[in-house]
């Protein structure tokens, strides 16, 4: 099994609040998985081979953060006929925040002023919306902390699709009532527009 090198290492240490995780984040190009070759890359090779999609942008983060601290946790975001998200939840001053990996202008970053998970995650619930303004966001999980698999896991080679799978597992919880499922309006003509915004190109 490989290992971090001093220098990645050392690398990290610098990255010692969640902001500046964040900013990392963003800077690596997202992974498009070309081919059609699906891929659950370990923390190790994300940084080596500089792509990420969301998932993988979320263990690379919870890693980081694991090493100033915080627990390396996951949190999934489940939608009703939309892709699905995960972001990385942190606590500072008995506060939730979160990290993100997107493409997209929306469902970024969240600075730790939320009370609850659940705060956190209806922080999203707006934003998240299909191209035609439908909002999909519907149930969140338990989080699920990155220590509970083998030692080394950051590191491994091949693809941690046993992250994914205990994802789906995860005890979910609702958001919206359904009795006001049917009543939700449709996001205006101008946030479906902002919606659109990329940041990396395929």
């Amino acid at each position: 099994m490989p290992f971090f090198t001093k220098k990645e290492l050392s690398f990290f240490k610098k990255l010692n609040t969640p902001a500046k995780v964040q900013k990392y984040l963003d800077g690596i190009p997202i992974n498009f998985e070309k081919d059609g070759v699906d891929t659950l890359k370990s923390p190790l090779f994300v940084m080596r081979q500089n792509s990420a999609h969301c998932l993988e942008g979320a263990m690379l983060g919870a890693f980081i953060l694991s090493l100033h601290g915080h627990k390396p946790l996951l949190l999934h975001l489940e939608t009703e006929n939309d892709f699905d998200h995960v972001i990385v939840p942190f606590k500072e001053n008995n506060r939730w925040g979160a990290l993100s990996k997107t493409n997209h202008a929306v469902l970024r970053y969240r600075e730790p002023v939320y009370k609850t998970l659940r705060e956190l995650v209806m922080s999203y619930f707006h934003e998240y919306f299909t191209d035609d303004g439908r909002k999909t966001l519907r149930r969140y999980s338990h989080p699920l902390n990155l220590n509970s698999f083998e030692v080394g896991w950051e590191r491994r080679e091949g693809d941690l699709w046993g992250v994914d799978q205990a994802l789906d597992k995860l005890h979910h919880y609702d958001l919206i009532p359904k009795v006001h499922l049917e009543k939700l309006s449709l996001a205006t003509q101008v946030e479906c527009d902002a919606g659109k915004i990329i940041e990396w190109k395929p």
